[in-house]
């Protein structure tokens, strides 16, 4: 028997493709391009990008188009990914055993909450319930397995309804015939879109006796590679266990689970994390001015005027006035989200909402459309906002599922004009101006950065962009702020347990620690202005941590010798 040599063995680890398979690795060359690209591409664009000879090209093109892997815009000529993909890629998630994938966090749900915990997916208009894990208690719900619950009423369902695409969304809410199944239920499509809006606010959902009496239940969707539900995890039980406070603190702890079966996979820059409690929160100087529980506390305004605070909570709409002396405070619900108010000269307040610039009326209670610059977006929101010196009013926008580059800046004029200041956005947050009016900060959450721009106060306009400073993710994230007569700016920080000073050239010169995770903004105020308040949320924290921090939607107050700037009143 006669024995290959060593010469002869074909080499283990050849570099380059494999003979034969130059067209395919082209091809894949091709669809990564066209992958990578946020607009089509023309043919004269992948000559640019790839070193591909012309005909090859053509070729390579032909079959793809063929084949649907790629696809081909008549009208001008251009290229973008095909249909087929996106068939293969579905098959990949169904091929997925989701109940498989789900089984731990099923498990550990269960042991957390002492709770039944349920697994369900999307099917038509409805919520097909998939797995369950029961506990062992006297009074436990039905197993559900098998079973289908309309997405409207059931959290689950709800979950997946508020994740879906805007075109999808709209569609099945066109459809879908809301019947009441309890004196709870949603069965007015206005109230139901907002209602989903605020779910995909704070990415989980409730069901606080909506599809049975007595049951109640929190869930959040499971999301694919493309950000879409392809199933949801929720804890459900009896009412008088799940109260509606629970549930929100629970609702930190679906979602982390859902997080996890989807192996992160679509997931958006909400935070769930928290980090570690700084070890020394005790503070003569830090102080409890309004008692409360807003989920997403935000926008403060000191509105020298009145001598009051002004402030509101998104994610449970409303604009809260307070005396901060007294340490109490009065609210007006609203209907849409909410991110900012702020007081108009013509009396009343002019609000930054979901859907647009409205004015609000607290005597009558009416809201109008003021300016509505984002009509063409949506799934954004405004969110923070303030006026400068002339009284214009500058208002950041953001995806509600916080999608990155979705946001921008505007400036909105006493007159109703909208100007466009900047876009590509991810998480437009707070604004400040100089004592000088020379400089505007700008505040990027999604980039953990607050910029620095030219201030032109005549103009109103601003230039010359730069970073101001960026904040480590173990410091939080840089949120709202407020900038003093000495030119310091103040930044409140999410997640990272008290608020900072920074000096004009960013460079941190104090930090003041909180009793609690989440501040979100802060504002100069008092009778002297030397009182700086902050606004604080308790979203998405789970209910060991709200043990931790229980005053988690409080105003607080921070004892300084340090003048502010006064806020200045919309002049429109």
């Amino acid at each position: 028997m006669s024995r290959r040599s060593p010469a002869a063995e074909p080499a283990a680890e050849a570099e380059g493709p494999a003979p034969g398979t130059q067209a395919l690795s082209r091809g894949l060359q091709v669809m990564e391009t066209l992958g990578g690209s946020v607009s089509p591409l023309r043919f004269t664009d992948l000559m640019d990008l790839l070193a591909i000879p012309k005909g090859t090209l053509h070729r390579l093109l032909a079959t793809l188009v063929e084949a649907k892997y790629v696809a081909v815009e008549p009208r001008d000529q251009t290229y973008r990914l095909g249909p087929r993909l996106f068939e293969l890629a579905h098959r990949v998630w169904d091929a997925t055993d989701l109940r498989g994938a789900a089984e731990p966090e099923m498990e550990r749900l269960r042991t957390l909450t002492g709770e039944t915990v349920r697994l369900g997916i999307l099917d038509g208009d409805s919520v097909l319930y998939v797995d369950q894990r029961d506990v062992a208690r006297p009074l436990r719900v039905d197993n559900a397995v098998g079973r289908r619950a309309p997405l409207y009423a059931s959290s689950l369902g709800k979950a997946m309804f508020a994740a879906l695409a805007p075109s999808r969304q709209a569609s099945l809410l066109d459809a879908i015939a809301l019947t009441p199944l309890t004196a709870r239920t949603i069965t007015d499509r206005a109230q139901l879109a907002r209602e989903l809006d605020l779910i995909k606010g704070r990415a989980y959902a409730l069901s606080v006796e909506e599809l049975h009496e007595g049951i109640s239940a929190v869930a959040a969707p499971v999301l694919d590679h493309r950000a879409q539900p392809i199933g949801a995890i929720g804890v459900v039980g009896p009412a008088f266990r799940l109260g509606t406070d629970r549930l929100h603190a629970l609702g930190r702890d679906v979602l982390e689970a859902a997080r996890r079966i989807s192996g992160n996979a679509g997931e958006s820059a909400m935070s769930i994390s928290v980090n570690p409690a700084p070890l020394h929160v005790v503070r003569e100087d830090v102080s409890v001015a309004v008692p409360g529980s807003a989920f997403l506390g935000e926008g403060p305004h000191w509105d020298h005027v009145r001598q009051e605070l002004l402030w509101v909570d998104i994610l449970a709409p409303a604009l809260l006035r307070g005396d901060v002396e007294a340490g109490t405070h009065e609210t007006f619900p609203l209907d849409d989200i909410v991110g900012v108010a702020v007081p108009r000269e013509a009396g009343g307040y002019l609000l930054a909402t979901q859907n647009g610039i409205k004015t609000f009326d607290p005597d009558t209670g009416e809201v109008s459309l003021f300016a509505d610059p984002e009509a063409d977006r949506p799934a954004n929101r405004f969110n923070d906002g303030k006026c400068d010196a002339a009284g214009r009013f500058w208002v950041g926008s953001l995806a509600l599922n916080a999608t990155p580059g979705s946001g921008a800046l505007w400036r909105i004029d006493p007159d109703g004009s909208s100007h466009k200041m900047a876009d590509g956005i991810h998480v437009s947050n707070g604004l400040g101006f100089s004592p000088d009016h020379r400089t505007f900060y700008f505040t990027d959450s999604g980039v953990r950065t607050i910029y620095a721009y030219d201030f032109d106060l005549e103009a109103g306009t601003i230039a010359n962009r730069r970073v101001f400073t960026q904040v480590s993710e173990g410091a939080g994230t840089p949120d709202g702020i407020t900038v003093d007569a000495e030119g310091f700016v103040w930044s409140a920080h999410w997640d990272g347990w008290c608020v900072t000073r920074y000096d004009p050239d960013g460079a941190v010169e104090r930090v003041i620690d909180l009793p609690v995770p989440r501040p979100t903004a802060a504002v100069f105020g008092g009778k002297d202005l030397s009182t700086v308040f902050v606004t604080t949320a308790r979203i998405r924290l789970s209910a060991e941590q709200l043990k931790q921090s229980p005053l988690s939607g409080s105003v607080f107050a921070i004892a300084t010798n340090i003048k502010g700037l006064p806020e200045h009143r919309f002049a429109g």
